[in-house]
């Protein structure tokens, strides 16, 4: 479950304070897709960054799927979800992320590199990397806005039953109202606050 109680956050800006979020509450289920939707500056970055926490939480039981991907051009397409398991000591890397990409249907291609990619079978690997230390969180900023509407598409159905099936609680934040449309639970956001929630 992931909790927001009455969160606000300030920054500054040319020697002025801005409030980001202004006393933002919900809660997230296991297995719950959210979007949050809304202008840019409304604060849906902001809610994102924050449920993220603290770095060995971060690590251990968040998931990031980015719009950039975020791939590492040097490593293969296995290195590169192998990458936080290696980094926390995981004796079983190779085998785990082999496994996600199975996940994602990506196996047969975990020796290619990211350039030899395309934009959609990229997002697949960032979304394996995301989920191969099982978090209990995954964040999603903007994950189609490099994606044709056709691949977006195929990305969303798919973060959606990976967040189904592995009880994540999946939480995008989107400009687009039809990638919203396939969350459990779609947020506007306006001026840092909740303007509303629509529940399927």
């Amino acid at each position: 479950m992931v909790t927001f109680r009455n969160v606000i956050k300030d920054y500054s800006a040319d020697g002025q304070t801005v409030r980001a979020l202004d006393g933002v509450s919900l809660e997230v289920a296991p297995g719950e897709f959210v979007a949050f939707v809304g202008r840019s500056g409304c604060g849906k970055s902001t809610l994102l960054n924050l449920a993220g926490s603290l770095t060995k939480l971060r690590r251990d039981k968040v998931g990031f799927v980015f719009q950039s991907f975020q791939l590492i051009n040097t490593l293969s397409v296995v290195e590169n979800v192998e990458l936080p398991l290696l980094l926390a000591g995981n004796s079983n890397a190779r085998s785990l992320s082999l496994d996600r990409l199975a996940a994602v249907e990506l196996a047969g291609l975990e020796h290619r590199m990211p350039h030899q990619l395309s934009g959609g079978q990229m997002q697949r690997v960032a979304i394996a990397r995301a989920l191969v230390n099982n978090p209990k969180i995954l964040l999603a900023d903007e994950p189609t806005g490099n994606l044709d509407t056709t691949t977006g598409a195929v990305i969303l159905d798919l973060l959606k039953r990976l967040s189904s099936e592995r009880k994540v609680a999946t939480l995008m934040a989107t400009h687009s109202m039809e990638a919203a449309a396939i969350a459990d639970v779609v947020v506007e956001l306006r001026d840092g606050g909740v303007a509303g929630i629509k529940r399927k």
